[in-house]
Order: structure tokens, then sequence, then C-alpha cells
């Protein structure tokens, strides 16, 4: 392209962007109005050439996993209802997947996975689990290198390329996690920690972008196995690979210890091979000043999403957050168009790869031959993710150091999980069924906090790094076989670590479906009785009848005009507790102070995922609005921040 002609072209993009900025309040965020471009774009199957028949494609698991997080980040069902749209089209009933060949080895047609992992945590069907077992079954019998690591394709033998970590290891960690394969957690570090060791250039700190075991291939350096260049896209592959492992490890495991190492040795490689002038990253990353190269989006995107997630859920320093937002800004300003007013991703390499017919030797040659194309499915993808996490960048300062402790001690119920395994669920931060905290969690994480379970009896050593602690629905006998009770030692400890400025959180049920007997030693604390009756209740879907309305200038719902309360416990008030929510005339919300801490009592677990995501409770219902007006105020109420 001529120099004037591209001027012209980067002029034109800045103008886009500032008219994009001009919008009125409620506009969608750039994450939704690329995922609104993808909608568009693929609305029933998921074709990257226009004509061809749909495949399934790795592609395609990027940007619905980008997509999940806009409906984290909103409670809007449209986007979980284009996620199972898309992904029915391919599993049938029996689980089956429909173009998927297992015998074909190829690493990218795990990626998926993590999608239809989703849709069974959520949904509980049995064809998404039997997809899944099916994918998982892959990796049974996925060729390896002699140390263990998965080829890339069976078609590659003894290579591993940075690409495959993405496709492979956050599927295989869920999955570990969801089905209790906890060997597997050691699988995959493995993974990770070869491919550094084979790939890693020790000047640079970069990884090159694959390596052949054999040291039989062309592109191959006959000494290290190592292909010849940096390129941008693989160390967005593996560095997103990373932090999206890291999600599922348990907090003890010493692999999480040796990722996050790895990632901090990537994050501080890649910043210093970012571009001054636009913030982005090279398609050849170190060679800037090598004509043709060019700045190129995916990679961009890809590295902003790795720095801005390892940042926000504390891997790698705070410091990186600011990386990623310059790699993001430059995306804005110079590779988003408009057509129709829908939003176009320009400047994504289409595809690059190592060997193959036509051969691919890996010369920065053949990189720049590679066709670079508009909406490319990978870019958008990451795109979406790269802006989730940087449109959440402005509210986490709200809990920042603060941790979030969800109570598993008075609430103790188990079930068999998805592999046979002893599990803990109703409540909790891990289960996505209809009873589980996992969106609310989400939320707290949204806003910069830290979650964290206790299924030990609460103390002053256990309690004093908190600060939010919520015990919700303690069990009865009916629902535990050894309930643990509420006591009065358990709740001097309690009231110690509120009255040091923590923030309590008390969520009990309505008569019969929770221990509010003993609860209500803990709460007659600070003046708060639950009345162990059933108000609002609801008959069938009319929801009517478990509106709530909120009145203006309520101290919690600061946007919410409503929430649904189903088959709750009132709430009666002494000493200095005040009420902040009513239906009727009866309380049903109610604070309290003592000492520097806050206590918030309902009794209802109440935002439990089946009320919040969308996909059962009526839009004009704002649970989910009310539910992120809680978790600011929790985190704004607490002084108490966790230790560094």
């Amino acid at each position: 392209m001529k120099p004037v002609l591209k001027n012209m072209q980067r002029f034109f993009l800045v103008l886009v962007t500032i008219f994009s900025l001009w919008l009125p309040a409620g506009a969608q965020s750039y994450a939704q109005k690329m995922a609104s471009a993808v909608m568009h774009l693929w609305p029933d199957s998921f074709s990257v050439t226009p004509g061809r028949p749909a495949r399934w494609s790795y592609d395609q698991g990027v940007i619905l996993k980008g997509i999940e997080g806009i409906w984290l980040t909103t409670g809007d069902p449209k986007w979980f209802r284009y996620i199972q749209h898309s992904m029915d089209y391919y599993v049938r009933e029996d689980g089956s997947i429909k173009d998927y060949d297992p015998d074909t080895y190829n690493i990218d047609h795990v990626n998926n996975g993590k999608v239809l992992l989703t849709l069974f945590r959520v949904t509980g069907k049995e064809k998404y689990k039997k997809a899944v077992v099916k994918l998982r079954e892959q990796l049974n019998t996925h060729p390896r290198t002699h140390e263990g690591g998965f080829w890339h394709k069976k078609v590659y033998p003894w290579q591993m390329w940075l690409d495959g970590l993405y496709m492979g290891q956050p599927f295989y960690a869920e999955y570990a996690q969801v089905f209790g394969e906890d060997s597997v957690f050691n699988d995959v570090t493995r993974q990770f920690v070869l491919m550094e060791k084979n790939a890693r250039d020790p000047r640079t700190g970069l990884l090159f972008h694959g390596y052949d075991e054999s040291r039989s291939q062309q592109w191959a350096d006959k000494k290290t196995g190592r292909s010849p260049h940096f390129w941008g896209r693989a160390l967005g592959w593996y560095g997103m690979a990373l932090v999206d492992a890291l999600d599922y490890f348990p907090d003890g495991h010493p692999g999480k210890k040796q990722l996050v190492a790895i990632l901090n040795r990537l994050a501080a490689a890649v910043v210093k091979v970012q571009d001054g002038a636009t913030g982005m990253w090279y398609d050849v990353v170190d060679l800037p000043e090598r004509r043709p190269n060019y700045t190129e989006s995916s990679s961009t995107a890809m590295l902003a999403y790795t720095l801005a997630k390892g940042a926000r859920k504390g891997y790698i320093a705070a410091s990186y957050r600011a990386n990623a937002k310059r790699a993001f800004d430059g995306l804005v300003k110079y590779k988003l168009s408009q057509t129709n007013g829908m939003l176009n991703l320009e400047g994504t390499v289409s595809v690059s790869g190592l060997g193959g017919k036509p051969y691919r030797d890996g010369s920065f040659e053949y990189y720049m031959r590679e066709k670079v194309v508009q909406n490319d499915p990978k870019g958008m993808g990451a795109f979406i993710l790269a802006a989730n996490e940087i449109e959440m960048m402005p509210g986490l300062a709200t809990g920042s150091g603060k941790t979030v402790l969800l109570d598993q001690y008075f609430n103790n119920e188990w079930r068999k999980g998805a592999g046979g395994q002893q599990e803990r669920w109703h409540y909790t931060w891990n289960d996505r069924s209809n009873g589980g905290y996992a969106f609310l969690g989400s939320l707290f994480e949204q806003h910069g906090a830290r979650l964290r379970s206790l299924a030990e009896a609460p103390a002053a050593a256990n309690l004093k790094d908190a600060a939010v602690y919520i015990i919700v629905d303690p069990d009865t006998e009916k629902e535990t076989a050894d309930p643990h009770y509420m006591n009065g030692q358990y709740a001097t400890q309690i009231a110690d670590w509120v009255k040091k400025g923590g923030v309590l959180v008390l969520m009990a049920n309505d008569a019969g479906n929770s221990d509010i007997q003993h609860l209500n030693i803990l709460a007659g604390r600070f003046g708060i009785r639950f009345n162990e009756d059933n108000l609002l209740m609801v008959k069938n879907n009319d929801y009517e009848m478990g509106r709530v309305n909120i009145p203006t200038g309520n101290i919690i719902f600061k946007n919410a005009k409503n929430v649904y309360l189903k088959e709750i416990s009132s709430l009666n008030l002494y000493k200095n507790a005040s009420s902040v929510l009513k239906s009727n005339d009866v309380t049903v919300m109610a604070v309290a102070r003592y000492g520097k801490g806050t206590i918030f009592v309902l009794g209802d677990p109440w935002i439990y995922n089946e009320y919040v995501d969308g996909r059962k409770l009526p839009l004009q219902y704002e649970n989910f609005k009310a539910a992120k007006d809680w978790v600011h105020w929790l985190l704004s109420t607490s002084i108490k921040n966790q230790k560094k």
C-alpha cells in the first residue's frame, strides 16, 4: 500500500474510533459490538469460508469463550443461547460430534471441549457430558514425544507447537476439576514445562513457534529442534493457555506455582518487544524494522488478554495492566473499521504453521507470505476476550486486595460428581448449575476480589485475611448426615472479626429448609432475628408474586429497580439494625453496624445462578443488576484488605 493511502486509511480508522466513543448511555461495549458482528456473520453455524460447509473448528471455541465472558458480565441470556445454538449444530443427542474424527489426533479439535464443558456444567444435559468425554478420550491415546508432550497433530510427528497448549490444556485442566481426575494436573503442568524447556530462547526469554524432538524437519534447528522465529500469535496462544488453565488448578498443587513462574517469565519477555508507537505486537515480534513485517491483530489481542487477566488474577504484577491497555487501545485505534454500522477487525493473519503441504519452512519470508484478512474468527474471538478484560479494569479497584470467604462448614452438602467422585455443591463458587454461586463469584472477581472457601470452623486465624465472609443456608439434618451448628463460641469469633472491620453476610432460607434456630445465635449478636416463616410464596412461574420493588435512594441498590425473591424468611430487627428493603412493610433485607464492621442479612440464598444468569428469570426482574450493586456495596463497605 502506498504511504499516502496508508495514512488516509489510518486517519479513517481514527475517525471511526473517535466516533465510536461518542456513545449514548447503555450502548454496547467493544466486546458486545464485536460479538454482535460475530452473530451477524455466523448466525446458525460456523463456516470460515462463506459457501463451504460448517466444520468442527477451534476458531469457534475462541469466539464462544469470549461470548461466555460477555454473558458473565451482563446476565443477558442471548449470549448463552448463541453459545448453545452454535454447539447444538454439531453435538447430537447421543453425544457424537458432527465432523469430529478422533483418529486424526489433531489437538486443535479438543479446543471446543471448553465450550461443551460450560454447557454441561450449566445445563446438566447428558449429551454434552458424552461429547466432552469423547474429546477427553482422544487425550488418552494422543501420540506424545518421548518426554510426554502431546504432538500437535498426528501428521506432525514428534512436534510440539505453542498453539497446541491453548487447544488442549485449559480443557484438560477443567475436565480434571469437573470429573475429579486430580492426577491430570501433573500432566497439564508437564505440557507447559516441556514447551518452555524446549522452545524458550535464553537470550530474549521468548518462545519459538515450535520444536521438533526428532530434529528431522527442514525448519528445525539440528541442535535444538526449534523453529527459526518468534511468531506473535503462537506466543499469544501460549499465554492464553497459561492464564486459562490456571483457573482450574487446586491452590495447593505444586504445578500452579510452576505455571505462574512460567507466566511471569513470558510476560517479562513479551513486553520488551511490544511496539512503543502503537502498543501492538508485530507478526514476527522481534523484527519490527524488517519489512514487510506488520502489527498483527490476533497476537496483540491474545497478549493483551494474557497480561490483563494474569494481572487481575494476581499471577503477575498489576503493572502489566498498563501494557494490556496500551495494546488494546492500539487495536481500537488502528485495527477497527465499520461496515453498515457493524464492527470489523482488520489485520489478522489467516494462518501460520510449520511443515505440511505445501511446505512451510518457518522462515521470515514464509510468515510474510501468509494472507492478512478482515474478520478472521481467531482474531475476533481474541478481541472479545481482551475487551472483556480491559472493560473490567475501571471496577477492579473496588475489590483490589480483598478476599471474599464463602462458608463451607455450616453449609456442607455433598453429591456424586460428573466422574463419580464426591464433591461439594449447593451455593459453592465452583458450581455452575442452578443452585451454585459461580455467577456471584464471577461478579466479585469482576470487581477485583479474590475468592476463597472455608471448610473449617470459623476462627480468628482463618478469618483474619477475609474482607467479606458469607454464611448461607446452614444445613439441617435432612441435608447433611453430620451438620455443623452455629454456637456461642463460633459467634464470638465471628463477631470479633466483624468488630475489626469485616463485612458479614448471613443468608438463611424459608422455614424448614435451613438451620435458622442456631444461625439466630449469631444474628442476634447484631440485633437481627430470622423469623422462621415463609414469605413471598410464588406459585409455579407467577414471578410477579416474588417482585420486590426498590425505592429510590436505597443505600445498596443504586441501579436495580426491583428484585425477585421466593420463599424467604422475614426479619425481626432490634438494637441498631435497620431495614434496607421491605415487601408490604415486612423487612426482607437488613444491615447493622458492629464496631468497625457491617452485617448484611437476608432470609434467602437469593442470587444463586438460577436467578441471576438470565436463563430462567425474565429480564424485567433485575436480580443480576441488583447483584452487581450488592457486590459493589459489600466490597466498598469493607475496610479490611488482604495481606500482600
